[in-house]
């Protein structure tokens, strides 16, 4: 039996009001890939199987999660740690470079990527980044109780059958859906010499869209958020267009939406983000097939950490912004510092009004 088969996934419910002793152990985490020990989790955090749960922060900060690392085992390979803690390929590949992710050998420390930017994008209903390879589900607010956000790994378009981009919303849910391969995908099975596909693939063990089906209302009606029958492929550009998600986390994420939500699929590579005064920067790896940047992107990228920071009493560390630009690693990382000066400025201004 693989070790992967029941999973557990733990729920960091990060505000701004965290407890000193908490924030301390996040930021070691975070900034030097320190382990953070349990009892550092905040006490009303949670373990269950699906996705991560995160309370959106009160005071708008748009940074959300804890990074902490796991200990490999002799047998483990990155794709089974990373569905252990709700993490897909890519997302792990990145943030671990120069570790086998078949062979990370026994008592290898991986670093697990769970801090997360949020895309810059309302927060309402579903919103796919398609380049970092993640969904964030943020559900009707319940009274009496702070928004959250939920996120899960995915996989997208590959280079020749691209995941569109824009606003759409789920039109219908089937469980136990049948696959109809589009005349498209059973060409390009023939031409790499494979066994023809039938027109209809019936639900089961050999149907790649697993239990839960999403239906996106975009035109032609052939893309979907669903499960697989390959989970190992999670977190990759691989599908032809659709939205892949692992079991256990398409069949929460089924019965937590209603037909009618709003789905947002954006490509935001580059994101910035406050966490409790501080601006983190995070970069992922282009899709495939995105094409060249162009020789201006590290500058326009500039451009937008210094709109960001306009009015703040910080400093930025441009060259740690230009370090995680081509690193991307997919890991948010601090890229400021109190300017004291300017605080004292602000302080003074404010006491005067």
């Amino acid at each position: 039996m693989r070790r992967f088969v029941v999973t557990f996934r733990l729920i960091v419910a990060v505000t701004a009001g965290v407890v000193a002793g908490v924030a301390a152990a996040t930021e070691v985490a975070t900034e030097v890939g320190a382990a953070v020990a349990p009892e550092a989790v905040p006490e009303d955090s949670e373990i269950f199987p699906g996705g991560a749960e995160y309370v959106l922060p009160a005071n708008g900060d748009n940074v959300v999660g804890v990074v902490t690392t796991a200990i490999a085992e002799h047998e483990d390979t990155l794709i089974e740690i990373g569905r252990r803690y709700g993490v897909g390929y890519e997302e792990l590949i990145s943030a671990n470079p120069g570790i086998d992710p078949w062979l990370p050998g026994a008592g290898t420390e991986v670093l697990i990527p769970t801090r997360f930017v949020l895309p810059d994008a309302p927060r309402e209903g579903i919103v796919v980044n398609l380049p970092e390879h993640r969904l964030y589900y943020y559900p009707p607010a319940k009274a009496g109780q702070p928004k959250v956000v939920r996120t899960y790994p995915i996989s997208t378009g590959k280079m020749d059958w691209k995941t569109p981009l824009g606003v759409t919303r789920i039109v219908s849910k089937q469980e136990r859906p049948n696959w109809y391969p589009p005349p498209s995908v059973r060409e390009a099975h023939a031409a790499r010499g494979e066994p023809p596909l039938p027109a209809v693939v019936p639900a089961g063990p050999d149907n790649p869209l697993g239990e839960h089906a999403l239906r996106l209302g975009i035109p032609s009606g052939a893309y979907l958020i669903h499960g697989t029958n390959r989970p190992a492929g999670v977190g990759m550009q691989v599908t032809h267009g659709c939205i892949r998600l692992y079991p256990e986390d398409i069949a929460e994420l089924f019965g937590l939406v209603p037909v009618n939500t709003k789905v947002n699929l954006v490509n935001q590579p580059s994101k910035v983000g406050w966490l409790r005064g501080t601006l983190y920067f995070e970069q992922h790896p282009l899709l495939e097939g995105a094409g060249d940047p162009g020789p201006d992107a590290l500058g326009t990228l500039k451009q937008s950490v210094a709109a960001a920071v306009e009015g703040r009493p910080v400093d930025v560390d441009w060259d740690g912004v230009e370090h995680a630009f081509r690193a991307g690693s997919g890991v948010p990382a601090p890229v400021s510092a109190p300017n004291e000066k300017r605080r004292g400025v602000t302080a003074a201004s404010s006491s005067i009004r």
